[in-house]
């Protein structure tokens, strides 16, 4: 088996394996005990994600096609800035209600 993915932690090393599970690449996630072994401490570096020999360039391609379609996606959302305009509109009928509220003692 090789390595074909390293991952930050443990949680993210299951998300590609069951990504590569999705695309017919049966995959093995080590790094569990030793993640344990650290508690709290939030390691790196220990979370891999192997495959059998011959998967591993295709594992690879699935997960450089995941990661690029991850972070642009993340990226453009066209939903990114509607939090930021509904705080906008609630901040002027706020100023209008207490204008008013002035205007009327």
């Amino acid at each position: 088996m090789q390595i074909a993915y390293r991952a930050r932690d443990i949680t993210e090393a299951h998300i590609v394996a069951g990504f590569l599970e999705v695309h017919g690449i049966e995959s093995y996630v080590g790094g569990h005990y030793l993640q344990g072994a650290l508690g709290e401490i939030g390691a790196a570096g220990f979370s891999n994600v192997h495959v059998d020999d011959e998967d591993l360039y295709r594992a690879r391609e699935l997960i450089r096609e995941y990661e690029e379609g991850h972070s642009t996606a993340t990226a453009t959302s066209p939903d990114h800035d509607k939090p930021d305009q509904y705080a906008r509109w609630f901040l002027l009928a706020l100023i209008v209600t207490v204008w008013l509220l002035v205007q009327i003692y």
